[in-house]
């Protein structure tokens, strides 16, 4: 994740013809989605944006100007080279990060309320002052025909009268715009958890932004950091109706468990709905992973070698289908899930302690002689469990959360692998509750190693991924080698425990999690 507010335009058309980027990665290995009649095709780019050598110095409104019409210039040529596609730009993909509050200033436009002012920037630029990068954004809007999502740095006056004005006499916002097809400014949205973002203000209420279009009806819109947390990501799906998202980003990647596309691919699984992700183009910052994600399939796009950035096209369903459980029709039942069916149902579970990891009810199958130990994962103290032998059943425990595998293996490799359960209040870059069930590959063959960022992996499993989670929040994560995205068999609550099952993976395993938030214990 970033430091600093991010950029991030998207655009969003009519109904189209499918289109897909020839050998882009997310193509290969995925499940096909049925089609459905009411499709719309999306596109997002990941963009190498051009930053200013010092983010920390003060410059002029020209300066500024001249620096974000060059990662203008380069949206512009996105849409023209396909318009009438459903479009994404990355946060901080126009101004840049790491600014303080004061060196920012020259960045920032100013932001009417799009809820008392309706205004088209293209056709009335000088409305207000300060507003040139709004009205490059709604000309690309009505250059390209198309509805645009676009991140930039907004301020807006406020007077002393105001208990939370700063002194500066300015709020500044990192927000998102949504311009229509004809230019006309149709909503913002404020960026509310911000991420080491000392140049902006988080608004004093938070804004949950849901805008309608033709094609694909009702569309939220938050940033980065937001997906993390309640408000405003959550509460925007309890409206039933809202199967889009648009997500502007500038998102640091941290393997195991929270690189860009897994989060953004968890999301889209968990809420049963289209996630579209533009991320911004750093690798020396570790910043990669954009995607077009439904429940069933993603198109994706992490690549840490090339300097340059990337365009996915997607087709995608209005009305996406999830991916839930399949029921458990004993006739239909293959022999993993019967005996992971046999092992809820005698599941010995009782409140105990993280070193009483194997409980004398254990089953049978539990691989009691697995020593159990402690190793640092997502800055997080995991309690672990070894990866031994080609099949098993393996338990282990922390605070009320414990997590099952039940895994068989064709090989087993010269690696090192580990179910890790961690439930308490993760504080290393943010404070928030999570419980979490991961089995993963460890960096080395020392237990110590296991929770290090690895991509590479070859170690092949067919497996039950489980645990007696508190909160409804779950996030499936599915890694496999050189960060390649899996979608579960199967996933879905059963007896009070929630599962993951996946068979065929298409190359080595790297993270499997279930990852769950407890947002009111924050």
């Amino acid at each position: 994740m970033s430091r600093a507010g991010q950029q991030l335009a998207l655009l969003l058309c009519g109904w189209c013809v499918a289109a897909a980027v020839p050998g882009d990665p997310a193509e290969e290995g995925c499940p096909a989605e049925p089609r459905q009649a009411a499709r719309y095709v999306a596109a997002v780019y990941e963009h190498r944006s051009f930053l200013s050598p010092d983010p920390l110095a003060l410059t002029s409104r020209k300066q500024a100007l001249e620096l974000m019409h060059r990662n203008l210039d380069v949206y512009e040529q996105q849409v023209t080279t396909a318009a009438r596609k459903a479009r994404l730009f990355p946060e901080d993909g126009i101004h840049g990060f790491n600014f303080t509050r004061t060196s920012i200033y020259p960045f920032l436009d100013f932001m009417p309320s799009p809820h008392s002012v309706r205004w088209n920037p293209c056709l009335e630029p000088h409305r207000f002052n300060d507003t040139e990068v709004l009205e490059r954004l709604s000309c690309m809007a009505m250059k390209g025909e198309m509805f645009l999502v676009a991140n930039l740095g907004t301020k807006q006056p406020c007077h002393s009268s105001d208990p939370g004005c700063p002194s500066d006499g300015r709020y500044q916002f990192n927000t998102n715009v949504v311009f229509s097809s004809n230019g006309t400014l149709v909503d913002r949205y404020r960026k509310h958890n911000l991420y080491f973002e000392a140049a902006f203000d988080t608004p004093l209420e938070v804004d949950h932004i849901i805008f309608d279009t033709p094609f694909a009806g009702k569309v939220g819109v938050f940033t980065c950091f937001d997906i993390l947390f309640f408000d405003p990501a959550v509460r925007l799906l309890r409206d039933s109706d809202v199967k889009h998202v648009v997500y502007p980003t500038a998102w640091m990647n941290q393997l195991p468990l929270l690189a860009a596309i897994q989060i953004q691919r968890g999301f889209a699984i968990a809420f049963g709905i289209n996630f579209l992700a533009a991320n911004i183009h750093h690798p020396s910052l570790g910043m990669t992973g954009s995607g077009i994600h439904t429940p069933l399939k993603s198109f994706w796009h992490h690549n840490m070698e090339s300097p340059e950035g990337h365009l996915i096209i997607a087709e995608v369903a209005r009305n996406p289908l999830g991916l839930v459980s399949t029921g458990n029709a004993t006739e239909k039942i293959d022999p993993s899930h019967r005996k992971f069916l046999e092992l809820l149902a005698g599941d010995p579970y009782s409140e105990k302690d993280a070193q009483d990891i194997h409980c004398d009810g254990a089953h049978k199958s539990t691989t009691s002689a697995s020593p159990t130990f402690n190793s640092e994962m997502m800055y997080d103290n995991f309690t672990l469990v070894p990866v031994w032998g080609r099949e098993g059943h393996l338990r282990v425990c922390a605070n009320g959360l414990c997590c099952h595998l039940l895994y068989q293996r064709p090989t087993v490799s010269q690696e090192l692998y580990a179910l890790g359960v961690f439930d308490g209040l993760h504080t290393v870059h943010g404070t928030y509750y999570v419980q979490v069930c991961a089995l993963v590959k460890c960096g080395g063959l020392g237990f110590d190693t296991c929770g290090q960022e690895i991509t590479e992996a070859t170690g092949m499993f067919e497996f039950h991924l489980w645990g007696n989670f508190s909160t409804s929040y779950i996030f499936p994560m599915l890694l496999t080698s050189g960060m390649t995205l899996e979608t579960p068999d199967q996933l879905g609550w059963e007896s009070d425990h929630y599962f993951l099952k996946k068979r065929g993976l298409s190359s080595g395993l790297v993270t499997a999690a279930l990852y769950g938030r407890l947002y009111e214990k924050d």
